[in-house]
């Protein structure tokens, strides 16, 4: 079953995407009237926000991230009432099923190529393989990001797939068993 991550237009009609590119400009003080008013774009931009930085958490830890910066992640990425795409079943350490949208496991990927020195990243696609005998669910991804001018582009790419591995095991608890990435850009910093 794939699991496509596609356009997702809140109730104003931007969609899900337009926000999340347009942070930066928001943050620095480049805002529209729409940006001022919209309440389904302030709630977006705010659980985008709270993912980005728990995500940037997690990315700069070496270590098991603590328990609490998981429930962060998560708290984060349930945040936002709609839910975007398919879902993806994770592991439930009791009765009952746990699920994620694969937009919220996109934006976590996204987020931790934005988190590393040198990336940025833009789109992300994940799709559903299966189960591996711990009943872990198995992703694949399509991850597209722009690199800075004059980067070791080899180490930053190979320090890349381990931080998104790590994101994904640590916290989602799926296990990427491919990733596929493309440099669509570089920029200057």
């Amino acid at each position: 079953m794939a699991l496509d991550q596609t356009t997702h237009d809140l109730p104003c009609g931007r969609s899900l995407e337009e926000v999340w590119d347009t942070l930066g400009a928001v943050e620095a003080g480049f805002v529209t009237d729409h940006d001022l008013t919209c309440p389904h774009c302030s709630t977006a931009r705010g659980s985008l926000l709270a993912l980005r930085d728990a995500t940037r958490e997690l990315a700069a830890e070496e270590a098991e991230p603590s328990r609490d910066l998981t429930e962060k992640i998560m708290a984060a990425v349930r945040s936002d009432v709609r839910r975007y795409g398919r879902m993806v079943p994770l592991p439930a350490a009791g009765p009952g099923r746990l699920e994620v949208s694969s937009a919220a496991v996109a934006a976590v990927l996204r987020f931790a190529a934005d988190g590393m020195d040198g990336i940025r990243g833009r789109r992300c696609r994940v799709t559903r393989t299966g189960v591996d005998a711990d009943g872990r669910t198995l992703i694949e991804a399509e991850l597209t990001v722009a690199a800075a001018y004059r980067v070791e582009l080899d180490e930053v790419l190979d320090r890349l797939r381990e931080r998104v591995s790590a994101a994904c095991a640590s916290g989602i608890g799926v296990r990427l068993v491919r990733l596929d990435l493309t440099v669509e850009d570089v920029y200057h910093r």
